[in-house]
């Protein structure tokens, strides 16, 4: 409570000084400092409507770091081709939030483009601004990849879990483990093609599996999957919680294979597309380019309205 009251005070301060400040410029007409006051003010609304969103993501576990994982389609080359684009947009968009991340898994495409990725995102909110991002991303486009230039519908999906604090008990039992280690594929040299550093972990009472593959030392590979696996489980039991309330509130939405959240066209037009709240834009480079709060701040707003 002390940090929310304490960042009103500061807005409330700053409103006040330029308020005192404008009605001097204009008493002297200082036509310059109007301008440069014009300008702190769009600061400072920019400033209330991120605090004023912020109460919007009041969830438990809103304030966490995330865990998003992204998935390419059936499809092939196109499909793992649109998966690495859509994760160069996370990646800038973590970048302009401010936040880090660190790839904790990678499994790259036969010819081009990725076939899993798993990021951990830190920042403030993380998970709260992109729990609203999971389901089906769908492009529209002519490949790249086809010589007679026809379009090509792809799809990816993508996966948020908040990453759970050292002092959040989540019971892994050793018996309910499967451990397997193998040979990872992909860029590393010598390493990679003869010591079987990746790890896969299946939990089997919930047929969770997740596997590391990005670190060259097997013991980290299996740290950040059993990291991963806290985090899955910790998610995967709150849902069967919360589907208990689901048959009462018929509100939540499963996240499988179809239910498109978003459409990316690149032709015959630009336009992308959030089918949950009808927010659109034609400016695809600048949304490709990391520009989704439109979208994320759409949706989560219309969750809070619901």
């Amino acid at each position: 409570m002390k940090k929310w009251s304490e960042r009103w005070q500061k807005l409330s301060q700053k409103a006040e000084e330029i308020t005192f400040l404008k009605s001097i410029a204009e008493e002297e007409k200082d036509s310059q400092a109007e301008k440069e006051i014009s300008t702190t003010l769009v600061q400072l609304k920019k400033e209330l409507d991120d605090f004023e969103f912020e109460t919007v993501l009041s969830g438990e576990d809103d304030t966490k770091d995330a865990i998003l994982t992204i998935h390419s389609g059936a499809g092939g080359t196109e499909a793992q081709d649109w998966a690495q684009m859509l994760l160069r947009m996370y990646t800038r968009w973590v970048e302009r939030k401010g936040f880090r991340y660190e790839i904790i898994d990678f499994l790259a495409g036969e010819e081009a483009g990725i076939k899993s990725a798993t990021l951990e995102i830190t920042g403030e909110y993380a998970y709260g601004y992109l729990k609203g991002e999971s389901g089906v991303h769908r492009l529209v486009r002519i490949s790249p990849f086809d010589a007679n230039k026809r379009r090509h519908t792809s799809f990816a999906s993508i996966f948020v879990y908040p990453e759970i604090e050292d002092n959040i008990t989540v019971e892994i039992k050793d018996d309910d483990l499967r451990i397997e280690t193998f040979r990872a594929s992909g860029a590393g040299g010598q390493h990679v093609n003869k010591v079987s550093s990746a790890v896969r972990i299946t939990h089997l009472p919930s047929g969770i599996v997740v596997q590391c593959q990005s670190e060259r030392s097997q013991f980290r590979n299996k740290e950040n999957a059993l990291k991963v696996l806290k985090s899955r489980l910790y998610r995967y039991y709150k849902e069967e919680e919360e589907k208990k309330q689901e048959r009462l509130e018929s509100q939540k939405k499963k996240i499988e294979w179809g239910s498109q959240i978003r459409s990316y066209v690149f032709h015959p037009y630009n336009l992308v597309k959030d089918h949950r709240t009808n927010v659109e834009t034609t400016n695809v480079q600048a949304v490709m380019d990391g520009e989704i709060d439109r979208f994320i701040r759409a949706y989560l707003s219309s969750k809070e309205n619901t």
